[in-house]
């Protein structure tokens, strides 16, 4: 089913165009340009568990530099890997934009915070990293789907937590994990709700993965971004993009509502769109619904890195 916006599209954004030979550092980026694309894999770190944890580079084929964004996949922290965001991964980068996706730890090797330690890790390497691929690695943004979302809300908060920056980046010591704007799919944004909207549903498979994440319990509440908000804890804030399906019985669009509201009241730069007759992972499915979805967060991308 086709989804309708809440709000009408950005309206009034100028975007310079990629013409060859035009140096994009200067020219910006346009969200309508056309680039093929050079995709391959490194292994950015070796996990606790002893798996490879690899990186999916999506290359534009261009002078560059540019945009870079890091994703980070869903899978209810128990599943999934770097492939899981693919067909928007490939949409975004061949519009123009560095596009890193990366393997994270599984609650099953290791459960909270090591995702999210193997986040802030990946920012700190593809700064590193970027130019090499021709990307630009002054304002790195993050793409997060569900509990990627989640992880990319505590890591653009929290980009400094001592829990979070534990794994020690050899070739930059002193590399920062801030990251400029975050681009979310349906993210986790009330972990507690959600688990509370598993138990109502009888849902007993992401009960399990709730109770092997989650490991104490309590991380449930400590990690929960709508509850950091709740705590008027000190955090970094970056602009944000929710897309959230209103048919979403997994994260429920009340829920969502009340957590861009709340980053709004604490002072955060938060855009939400509600994509009406759309569930959970409306972005699965070829059609007008995803096409729309991509365009917003390339019309996204395209403000933050714009911005003068």
């Amino acid at each position: 089913m086709e989804c309708l916006r809440r709000r009408d599209f950005i309206k009034g954004m100028s975007f310079l165009g990629v013409a060859a030979g035009v140096d994009l550092a200067a020219a910006g980026y346009d969200p309508a340009a056309k680039f093929s694309l050079k995709v391959t894999e490194v292994e950015y770190r070796r996990n606790n568990a002893g798996r490879q944890l690899l990186a999916r580079i999506y290359e534009p084929v261009g002078k560059g530099p540019f945009p870079t964004v890091l994703d980070l996949h869903g899978g209810a922290w128990n599943a999934k890997d770097r492939k899981a965001e693919e067909p928007m991964d490939r949409a975004i980068a061949e519009s123009g934009v560095l596009v890193v996706a990366v393997d994270l730890t599984l609650a099953p090797e290791s459960p909270y915070p090591a995702c999210v330690q193997d986040a802030n890790f990946a920012v700190r390497w593809l700064k590193t990293k970027a130019a090499a691929w021709n990307g630009n690695p002054a304002k790195i943004g993050v793409y997060g789907s569900s509990s990627g979302g989640h992880v990319a809300e505590l890591l653009a908060m929290r980009p400094r937590d001592p829990r979070y920056n534990a794994i020690p980046l050899r070739e930059a010591p002193s590399a920062d994990a801030a990251v400029a704007y975050v681009a979310m799919r349906s993210p986790i944004s009330n972990t507690f709700a959600r688990y509370q909207n598993a138990e109502k549903r009888k849902r007993s498979a992401m009960i399990k993965n709730n109770k092997t994440f989650f490991v104490p319990w309590d991380t449930i509440h400590e990690s929960n971004p709508q509850e950091i908000l709740d705590r008027h804890e000190t955090i970094t804030k970056v602009p944000f993009l929710i897309m959230q399906g209103a048919l979403d019985d997994n994260v429920l669009p009340a829920v969502q509502e009340k957590f861009v509201q709340s980053y709004r009241d604490a002072g955060g730069d938060i855009q939400y769109e509600l994509f009406k007759g759309c569930e959970h992972e409306w972005v699965a499915q070829p059609g007008p619904q995803t096409d729309h979805a991509r365009d917003v967060v390339k019309a996204f991308i395209a403000r933050q890195v714009n911005a003068s």
